[in-house]
């Protein structure tokens, strides 16, 4: 009798722990571009980054399997420098559904064009947040505390700060890396993971991740069925973006264009049966933050309610 509640209690505990896994990743590690290495090499580190950033627990939340965050990790290997050297690219997107729908939205679409790593075939994956023990685990270790940011961010107002810390946590214990992407100036135009940290803490950006509160609770949550209520709440988050262009907290304000880079289309979308006040309010208000995009965004003033 004690066997069997001493093996119950083990499948508990064990069933609590799968349960307790937060990210849903799909990983792909292409390698097209390297020509006669071994192949079986960049299967194996797919397989490897797949069980590192899905079997391991990140938070101390508990998340069903549905609960969980669903993103992909795609690693484009441009150039293998030496057996175990390798470097390329990494494009991250991050998806969140939608309540009482079967609708997905986008919350980030990035490409890290700074990804250098050295890698063992059949190597542990070792990660310690407190310290840079791998570049690849640390980029890896980055962009799972990221992800939880904005994830939680989009369900409650800044929900997503201790996770946002840890990411710069992360960037700050990698300051004496050899491998780019972790420093100031190894971008100028700000696109590399130390200013995606940096500004995420930023009091001066946090109007931008009230707009991701706002935009994705206040308003596409409720669309099903607050369709009015929901969209206006989503206009008035736009003001928060331009708040952040107004002020100018910095001459590239790549974090803005992280927002729309994922959004675009949807906003658009948002404003297919709206009302002529509300897409022209709208459609200022883009067309002012967001100037790459201002093509798109006349399609907001064809649209008829």
């Amino acid at each position: 009798m004690m066997r069997k509640t001493g093996l119950l209690l083990l499948i508990l505990l064990f069933s609590l722990n799968i349960q307790s896994q937060e990210l849903r990743c799909n990983v792909q590690v292409l390698s097209q571009s390297v020509q006669g290495s071994n192949k079986q090499v960049f299967e194996t580190l797919q397989n490897a980054i797949y069980e590192f950033m899905n079997n391991r627990v990140w938070t101390n939340h508990v998340y069903t399997m549905e609960e969980r965050i669903e993103c992909n990790l795609m690693f484009n290997i441009t150039e293998q420098l030496s057996a175990d050297d390798f470097k390329g690219t990494l494009t991250i997107q991050v998806r969140r559904p939608i309540f009482n729908t079967n609708y997905n939205t986008v919350t980030l679409n990035f490409v890290d064009n700074d990804i250098r790593f050295k890698y063992v075939e059949f190597s542990p994956l070792e990660f310690d947040l407190n310290s840079h023990y791998l570049n690849l685990t640390s980029i890896l270790g980055f962009y799972a505390y990221y992800i939880l940011g904005l994830d939680y961010d989009s369900f409650s107002l800044f929900g997503g700060s201790t996770y946002f810390a840890n990411a710069e946590r992360v960037v700050l214990n990698a300051q004496n890396a050899v491998e780019g992407g972790w420093k100031p100036m190894d971008d100028i135009s700000h696109k590399n993971r130390y200013w995606l940290a940096k500004d995420m803490i930023d009091t001066d950006y946090a109007p931008v991740r009230e707009f991701n509160y706002r935009f994705h609770r206040l308003g596409l949550d409720v669309m099903d069925e607050q369709i009015i209520e929901g969209r206006a709440e989503i206009t008035n988050s736009l003001e928060l973006l331009q708040q952040v262009y107004r002020k100018k907290p910095d001459p590239y304000m790549y974090l803005l264009r992280l927002v729309f880079d994922a959004k675009v289309d949807e906003i658009v979308n948002v404003y297919t049966e709206s009302y002529a006040e509300e897409r022209n309010r709208a459609y200022d208000i883009l067309t002012e933050v967001d100037k790459p995009n201002a093509n798109k965004y006349k399609a907001i003033l064809d649209s008829s309610q």
